[in-house]
């Protein structure tokens, strides 16, 4: 497993953007697709988008499709989020996970998980 810390959430106005920064301890970041996943209050955790080892394939849920885009650093043990045309119902908490299983989205196959960094976008 892997220790992940989210960092870089915060308020932003509909229509603006944010970036999420997922630090990964030790080397084995490199070993892990890794993932975002957002929940709200009383609602289950919605998977956002995953990559690959290397960072060449991604995949997003509909939702986040031409607004979101996943990256990874594996030098430097980093995941990213960037966040476009944010809407009001992108208000969540977003985490950073870490699987086995490349094309999953249930988050029952994340093994690790970071504690999460509270997004609010205002209308």
């Amino acid at each position: 497993q892997v220790q992940l810390v989210e960092s870089g959430g915060g308020l932003v106005q509909a229509g603006g953007s944010l970036r999420l920064s997922c630090a990964a301890s030790g080397r084995t970041m490199s070993m892990y697709i890794m993932g975002w996943f957002r929940q709200t209050p009383g609602k289950e955790r919605e998977f956002v988008a995953a990559i690959s080892w290397s960072g060449t394939s991604t995949y997003y849920a509909d939702s986040m499709k031409g607004r979101f885009t996943i990256s990874r650093d594996n030098a430097n043990y980093m995941v990213y989020l960037q966040m476009n045309s944010l809407k009001p119902e992108d208000t969540a908490v977003y985490y950073c996970a870490a699987t086995n299983g490349y094309g999953t989205t249930r988050s029952n196959d994340f093994h690790s998980w970071g504690q999460g960094t509270q997004v609010t976008v205002s209308s």
